[in-house]
Order: structure tokens, then sequence, then C-alpha cells
């Protein structure tokens, strides 16, 4: 049996990311219509290329690790909001989806250099 690369297994974890995120999204009962209009959101983070390729790369990477999401989810809880649990699992469904299809995190070399490939 062959070894899966380790590109292969984060495009799995992708996958199980973003089945994960949907089931607990529908267990939640949130509104699908919410969920398909916030579901690229994160990318808007990539307008931090305007200010260069180090500004941008930090930017579209502070909102696309799994910390972000979870440090709102965390603020959330600890405000006692809890009808803003669903843009904590978008939010992570989005990263997910990201990581399926094969984009990274940005290197500060350029928007197309992810820690996953060339894209």
């Amino acid at each position: 049996m062959k070894i899966p690369s380790p590109k292969s297994l984060l495009h799995l974890e992708g996958f199980a990311v973003v089945v994960a995120a949907c089931i607990f999204y529908r267990e939640l009962g949130a509104s699908w219509l919410w969920f398909a209009g916030l579901f690229l959101a994160p990318d808007l983070l990539m307008i931090g290329y305007v200010f260069g390729k180090k500004a941008g790369a930090r930017a579209y990477n502070a909102g696309h690790t799994y910390a972000a999401p979870f440090l709102l989810w965390l603020v959330v809880y600890l405000a006692h909001q809890p009808a803003l649990f669903p843009v904590c699992v978008i939010w992570v469904a989005h990263i997910g989806f990201d990581r399926l299809i094969g984009f990274g995190l940005k290197y500060e070399t350029g928007f197309k250099d992810t820690h996953l490939a060339k894209v």
C-alpha cells in the first residue's frame, strides 16, 4: 500500500474539516443562506495585498488559520453570544475548503506561493 504524500493528507484533512463543519452547522440549525453568503468572507483579507506582498500574506494568513475562528469562538463564548457560533463554523468550513482545493497559507514572495504548492 502506498503511503499518501503530506500534500495529499492536507487535502484529505481539508475534506474532513469541510464535512465536519457542515454537519455541525446543520446541527446548529442556522440559515444555509447565511452560510452561502459568508463562506467567502475570509477571502476579503486579500485586500492586504494592496499594501504589498508582505502585508498581503500576513493579512491573508491571519484569516486562514484555524486559530482565527477559534479565537472568535472564544470571544463569542465568553460574551455569551451563541447566535454568532455559526460564523465560526462557516469560517472553519472555508479554511477546510481552501485546503481541500489546494489553497494554502501564503508566503511573502507572492500570492501564488503557498505552503501547499504554487497556485
